[in-house]
């Protein structure tokens, strides 16, 4: 009986946690539908977006921020920013990675080659975490798949950030976002007005930084994503004409026999 009722009391407080972690994750903000330019099934990545974004994401957000899935030589891949095979040499060759052992059995440090991973900003988790007031910052390399709402919601946690309610208390390290379950987050706002310059003349406010590096970090999670609907589009044009063949040549079959 007792064992029962150990069970019982269990499955109750498991319940009770749950049901707990739903309304937490539950009395964060909804983030709002955002027009992205690969939004639809004719959608494209904005080539001059996806530079941009690289742009805000190596000058901002790899202070903290790994992409470990992701390599230099892909930047120059057909459907993403697609920079220069130069460029791209000229890219990797600004870090520098460790390679070895050499011929002593030592390792050394090196410029990056286009084959080699984008660089970890710490050498291990613990580091990581030290330097980020205990928080481990997540590799972004799929960030806006493992997020529910994507894309917007990576957009509204980084355009989001206001003053608390009042009334609401914060401690230290943590800072006010309306989109994060229980209103508060470790990382402070990232972007602020002009923090970087663009090549190209486009004004940096917060709200197109966070337009670019969310293009860019879309693109990084779904770098086959204008090849899947150029494929998916071929498709439909298929099955139309195959249904319209297969229509008429029922017509004509039941004409025949009528």
């Amino acid at each position: 009986m007792n064992r029962i009722s150990a069970l019982i009391f269990s499955a109750l407080l498991t319940a009770g946690l749950s049901l707990s972690g739903a309304e937490a994750a539950g009395d964060a903000k909804h983030p709002e539908a955002v027009d992205w330019s690969f939004n639809g099934l004719f959608g494209t990545y904005d080539r001059d977006s996806l530079r941009r974004g690289y742009k805000v994401y190596t000058e901002v957000c790899a202070a903290c921020h790994s992409m470990e899935q992701l390599r230099f030589r892909n930047l120059s891949q057909p459907g993403g920013p697609e920079f220069s095979e130069l460029e791209v040499k000229a890219i990797a060759a600004g870090f520098t990675v460790e390679d070895g052992p050499d011929d002593y059995g030592d390792m050394f440090e090196r410029p990056a080659l286009p084959k080699d991973a984008f660089v970890n900003p710490f050498p291990n988790v613990q580091a990581a975490r030290a330097a980020n007031g205990g928080a481990y910052p997540p590799d972004l390399s799929l960030i806006t798949k493992a997020r529910s709402g994507g894309p917007d919601y990576i957009y509204a946690l980084l355009t989001g950030y206001e003053d608390p309610p009042a009334g609401m208390k914060m401690r230290d390290g943590l800072y006010y976002n309306p989109y994060m379950a229980g209103g508060k987050i470790a990382m402070a706002a990232p972007l602020l007005e002009d923090l970087i310059e663009y090549t190209d003349g486009t004004a940096a406010s917060v709200e197109q930084m966070s337009y670019d590096v969310v293009t860019f970090l879309n693109w990084a999670a779904e770098p086959e994503l204008e090849e899947r609907k150029q494929t998916g589009f071929m498709v439909l044009i298929y099955l139309t004409v195959f249904a319209g063949l297969l229509f008429f040549s029922m017509r004509r079959i039941w004409a025949d026999k009528h």
